[in-house]
């Protein structure tokens, strides 16, 4: 999966977690962004993450992310690593 699908498949995530078509995230793009990003939504943002992707993340991945562009580099990591 390129990075360009990765975006892609996020922007899915986002739109449903959030409910809202108009979410068009960049790698700059942080929870400060998006006022509904609380913790509820992380924790599903999270889930449908590894989901769709097919990977676990642990907790010390997920707290050193400070936006969308770290979250991407973890997933192609990830992807990449098999």
């Amino acid at each position: 999966m390129t990075e360009s699908e990765t975006y892609d498949a996020l922007n899915g995530i986002f739109r449903e977690v959030f409910d809202d078509e108009g979410i068009s995230l960049t790698p700059e793009t942080a929870a400060s962004d998006i006022p509904e990003w609380d913790s509820f939504n992380h924790i599903n943002i999270l889930i449908a993450s590894e989901i769709k992707f097919g990977v676990k993340f642990n907790a010390s991945e997920v707290e050193g992310l400070k936006n969308v562009g770290d979250f991407v580099r973890l997933i192609q990591s990830k992807l990449a690593a098999g």
